[in-house]
């Protein structure tokens, strides 16, 4: 048995400002870019939604712009196997997640467990 439970939404900007694809995010979507507190994290920036909602985070990235969600888990391999029997297919490990290839297209990623409410509304598989 392993956890899992949609945890955010990235969103790809190919470019060299973050800060300005942040800026544009925050104001559209209604939430404050959050500063940046670890070196780090430099590619990423976060979106201030409220603790119970999933997380929106901007980053630059060398492809072309796009959206994908992320999904987390308390197993990630077993998580990446479920997903492939549903259809999916291993597109590249980067650092500790997966990035997944869905049937129809649409990458997204499989990640560790790090939101706050996990524990108590993550499904069990």
């Amino acid at each position: 048995m392993h956890r899992s439970q949609f945890a955010g939404i990235i969103i790809d900007c190919e470019g060299e400002d973050l800060d300005a694809a942040a800026q544009f995010w925050g104001q559209a979507l209604g939430f404050s870019p959050k500063p940046l507190t670890d070196p780090e994290d430099a590619r990423y920036r976060g979106l201030d939604t409220g603790a119970d909602e999933p997380y929106i985070e901007v980053q630059t990235v060398e492809h072309p712009s796009r959206v994908h969600i992320d999904i987390e888990t308390d197993d990630i391999e077993a998580e990446v196997q479920r997903l492939e029997a549903l259809g999916a297919r291993r597109v590249e490990q980067i650092r500790t997640w997966w990035v997944m290839e869905a049937p129809t297209g649409h990458r997204f990623c499989v990640i560790r467990a790090g939101r706050h409410n996990f524990e108590e509304t993550a499904n069990e598989w």
